[in-house]
């Protein structure tokens, strides 16, 4: 096991430092001059020179490079060009919207997909079945954000249960803060339950098929019994692993619906950076979500090799 895990440790460090390089170099080739932005189209050029040397954008790409994950390294995310604020502490506050937004997705879509796929997997074949598998190709081909504005229309401007955007803070309260992010999670859940409930309708019926389980059905069990008891924790291995996966996607893929919702997470920071060319700001925010992702990824190889010890001998 420790050899395993130091292989995919090397493996995490190696994609971080590519992904570092690549989000680098696609930022900094990326048209417009951060200091222009700033000052406009008619800004003297001494004025505009002394700002670059300010920001730092007078040094060479390599050395701006080296600065940025140094300072990475070291917890220090930089200076915001454009809010002359820590970009840490600018992360720190939009995380406690990103990060309960991702929970309290991956939370409906679990409770969603595990009902659905075992009930799909139980009725193989039947009218059950072929609704279920409807619905889930339905969930898997819209775009989350069709499900926001429909969630938008109906239960906002319509019935006017929720809000149709805007956070509370979560110094209002606890059920104020998951009430206003009730609307965001569903849209950002439905897909990823359609796919959560498709693997787990899969892995149950492979699993319904091996020898163990007509045994335990031969000693008299009946097949609830022998779902419940033997099918469901042996089919539980490929769905957690897409339970891990989809928590970073959850985290990192919420900008479109943080846009929709008008909601101050880290999707909407990046977006607002963008526009205002602050580089510093959206290569330090993408590169924390990029961590976010392998690391979850290592935390999921892991897991599954302490399950699976198959894995850890072919390594």
């Amino acid at each position: 096991m420790i050899r395993y895990t130091l292989k995919r440790l090397l493996s995490l460090c190696i994609s971080l430092a590519v992904a570092s390089l690549v989000i680098f170099t696609v930022i900094e080739v990326a048209p417009g001059d951060p200091a222009s932005f700033m000052l406009g189209i008619n800004s003297q050029p001494e004025t505009l020179a002394a700002l670059r040397t300010e920001l730092g954008l007078d040094a060479s790409k390599v050395e701006r490079y080296l600065s940025w994950v140094g300072g990475l390294l070291t917890g220090d995310f930089g200076t915001s060009y454009t809010y002359r604020t820590p970009v840490a502490d600018m992360i720190s506050a939009r995380m406690w919207v990103s990060l309960p937004l991702a929970l309290y997705a991956l939370v409906l879509s679990t409770l969603i997909a595990f009902p659905a796929g075992i009930y799909a997997a139980s009725r193989r074949g039947g009218p059950g079945d072929v609704g279920v598998m409807g619905a889930t190709q339905l969930g898997v081909a819209v775009p989350n954000f069709w499900f926001a504005m429909m969630l938008v229309l109906i239960f906002a401007i319509n019935l006017r249960w929720f809000a149709a955007g805007g956070f509370v803070g979560w110094d209002k309260g606890l059920w104020a803060g998951l009430h206003a992010l009730t609307l965001p999670a569903i849209a950002l859940a439905l897909p990823q339950a359609a796919i959560l409930a498709r693997v787990m309708r899969s892995s149950l019926l492979d699993v319904l098929g091996e020898d163990y389980m007509r045994t335990a059905r031969a000693k008299g069990l009946t097949a609830r019994q022998a779902l419940w008891r033997h099918g469901l924790r042996n089919a539980l291995i490929p769905v957690l692993t897409i339970i891990g996966l989809q928590f970073s996607f959850l985290l990192a893929g919420s900008i479109i619906i943080e846009q929709v919702f008008y909601l101050p997470g880290l999707g909407r920071l990046v977006f607002q950076s963008i526009s205002a060319r602050d580089l510093i700001v959206v290569e330090s925010v993408v590169m924390l979500l990029v961590f976010s992702v392998i690391l979850v990824n290592f935390l999921v190889d892991l897991a599954y090799a302490a399950v699976d010890p198959r894995l850890r001998t072919r390594s």
